[in-house]
């Protein structure tokens, strides 16, 4: 098994973490017992040799034949995962260009085919619907691999095996040159929609797909019978869809022109596997999260959900309502029957269903959230988090911060008000009082009664700049905290950037802000914030007009947008402003949005007559049905609905 390694150079190669000179003890390891330790090799391998993809490193051309040495022994313990790897590699290589590719992987790819195609007849199913898979994303030409394809579907029993076949014959019935076994392959693959096993039906939609786009929604019936038969069960042991029922329901839904909003209502239908009502609530949240038409119709599915006897189901059902917000405000009373719903979801964050149903209430402005609120506030258990996060383009089930849930209920601000002012005075957690500053803030004048909490944070040096941050968006005159924070303002860095602002917000006069903020917001090379702040002068910034116009013809869009409208309120001259703002909203009418562009909107919009041209530029962003988001998870929701609503503002705002 191991002629050769060792004249392999492989001190001299690399990997993903440097040198391959670990890798031929790795390749060792595989071999021995216990299994436990020879799979844990295979991972270090899987990692080293693969990573997170992007390309294939120098060391994976010669490890490759070892590879197929070891998945080819019956004795080795972890053939089955060595053989993922090598179904990664090749299919890495088919997506990367050449230049991502190390020298010698087409070589090495072409002399272990042979050792690929060898496996279709291992005594194990499990490796041949692996190699199959291996051979479904490749790039080897079907004239090189259907003649040995087919000779294992004519024997071939196991059905999970069957199913990689089918998703392999259709693949490379479409590489050319397919050679003479093309046409009698896709004649075999659409002979099976008729089959009477429903996986093998949908096998066969997934392998033609490719070729017939018009075709899965020709047989949405036969996949829906298929995704939601007991039998589907079956794919989680094969090579191409381990993660069984949700990872079929995916892959079917993206077949599917969009939005598939039948398709998955059918998902969401009574099914008495919890994975699937799982897996379908996973599926309408990655469709709401791209298109906002569906919600109206899934919307009575998702209350439905809230009775189901899982608490991960409710939880699912009560968070993606939580995430439609006011557009689910009709159902709210029902979303109200489970705020005492205190079952947690098996996840490390122990989020329950009442806090969902919080959240949701929340999101509708209605005072039914408060108790629930209050209690969190006070530090009762929850599965909020204590800091905001965001993460990846998908759909995922996660609840914002408790400081993210209450931002924008300013029109409860009375009656939280008591909580979040206990809360400040009695935590030593500096990220819940964080948190509870941006509250306070977001609320503004309607967060006065809280100033002389935060006036007393002034004094720590922990503590004082969320509190500073927080009162000057409160914006009262308070002579106390100006004089607490005018010391500040001579640090010379970005400490003083806020102390300067802030106390100019307190009533003080504009000197020591403009000494500090002018320089920071024109000479700076990160001056984004500073720009901000400095708007806030308006005239009393003008001597700055030149320099902010210059940074208005930044090639970074942020930097522009903060000039263009710290212009603006410096001069009240939309001429030199306007066209920057513009160039960064233009993107948003193609559906495309960037969190710069809500700011810029909203300057637009204040800009009076230079609204119109805007206007003009904006006027079907409201009919489009995508979403125009930035993130995942609830993000996709919230920045929708807040571009959304600053683009009606402007068409309201134009003549």
């Amino acid at each position: 098994m191991w002629e050769g390694l060792d004249e392999v150079d492989w001190a001299g190669l690399e990997h993903n973490y440097g040198s391959a000179r670990d890798v031929p003890d790795l390749l060792r390891r595989c071999a021995r017992r216990p299994a436990d330790e020879a799979e844990a090799a295979a991972d270090d391998l899987l990692n080293l040799l693969f990573h997170q993809g992007g390309w294939i490193c120098p060391a994976v051309p010669p490890a490759l034949p070892f590879l197929l040495r070891l998945v080819a022994h019956p004795d080795v313990p972890c053939r089955r995962t060595v053989l993922d790897l090598v179904a990664v590699l090749a299919a890495e290589a088919a997506r990367v260009p050449a230049r991502g590719k190390a020298p010698g992987w087409d070589a090495a790819w072409e002399r272990a085919l042979p050792g690929v195609l060898a496996l279709l007849g291992d005594p194990d199913p499990r490796i041949r619907g692996g190699a199959a898979d291996v051979i479904t994303d490749c790039r080897s030409p079907g004239e090189a691999v259907l003649p040995a394809l087919l000779e294992c579907w004519r024997t071939e029993e196991d059905l999970a095996a069957r199913l990689d076949l089918v998703l392999a014959l259709g693949r490379s019935a479409l590489r050319e040159p397919a050679g003479a076994r093309a046409a009698d392959t896709l004649a075999l693959l659409r002979g099976l929609l008729g089959h009477p096993e429903p996986q093998l039906r949908l096998a066969a939609v997934h392998a033609l797909a490719e070729g017939d786009r018009d075709l899965p929604a020709r047989h949405s019936d036969l996949l829906l019978e298929a995704v939601r038969d007991p039998s589907v069960e079956v794919w989680r042991h094969t090579g191409s869809v381990e993660n069984g029922t949700w990872a079929v329901q995916h892959r079917t839904v993206a077949l599917l022109p969009s939005p598939a909003s039948t398709f998955v209502r059918g998902l969401l239908a009574g099914h008495p596997d919890p994975e699937h009502r799982i897996g379908a609530l996973a599926q309408a949240g990655e469709l709401l999260h791209t298109w906002r038409s569906p919600a109206r119709e899934l919307l009575p599915d998702l209350v439905d959900r809230l009775d189901d006897p899982v608490p991960e189901v409710r939880y699912r059902a009560a968070a993606l309502l939580a995430c439609l917000g006011s557009s689910a405000a009709d159902r709210a009373d029902t979303i109200a029957g489970v705020l005492g719903d205190d079952r947690a979801r098996p996840t490390r964050g122990g989020e329950t269903v009442a806090d969902a149903a919080v959240w949701a209430v929340a999101r509708m402005n209605d005072p039914r959230c408060l108790p629930g609120l209050i209690e969190r506030v006070a530090g009762a258990p929850s599965g909020f988090a204590t800091a905001a996060t965001i993460g990846g383009d998908f759909y995922h089930p996660t609840l914002p911060a408790l400081h993210e849930v209450l931002m924008p209920l300013q029109d409860h601000a009375g009656a939280l008000l008591p909580a979040v002012c206990d809360r400040l005075g009695t935590t030593t957690d500096l990220r819940v009082l964080r948190g509870l500053t941006e509250v306070l803030g977001a609320w503004g004048p309607a967060a006065a009664p809280a100033a002389s909490h935060l006036t007393g944070l002034l004094e720590d040096d922990r503590t004082w700049a969320p509190a500073a941050t927080a009162l000057a968006r409160i914006g009262l005159e308070d002579p106390v905290a100006r004089d607490l924070l005018l010391p500040r303002t001579g640090t010379g860095d970005a400490d003083a950037e806020l102390a300067a602002w802030a106390a100019w917000r307190l009533g003080g006069e504009p000197g020591p802000a403009l000494a500090v903020l002018g320089p920071a917001a024109t000479e700076d090379a990160c001056p984004n914030r500073a720009l901000r702040r400095l708007a806030d002068l308006g005239p009393h910034a003008a001597g700055h007009a030149d320099r902010l116009l210059r940074l208005t013809r930044s090639a970074d869009t942020w930097t522009s947008v903060r000039a263009s409208h710290a212009l603006w309120s410096v001069t009240g001259d939309t001429a030199d402003a306007v066209e920057p703002l513009l160039a960064a909203v233009r993107p948003l009418a193609e559906g495309t949005y960037l969190p710069a562009m809500l700011p810029a909107v909203r300057c637009l919009t204040s800009m009076g007559g230079a609204a119109d041209r805007a206007a003009e530029l904006l006027r079907d962003v409201p009919a489009r049905d995508e979403r125009l988001r930035f993130g995942g998870g609830w993000h996709s929701f919230v920045t929708d609905e807040s571009i959304r609503a600053a683009v009606d503002e402007l068409l309201a705002a134009a003549s």
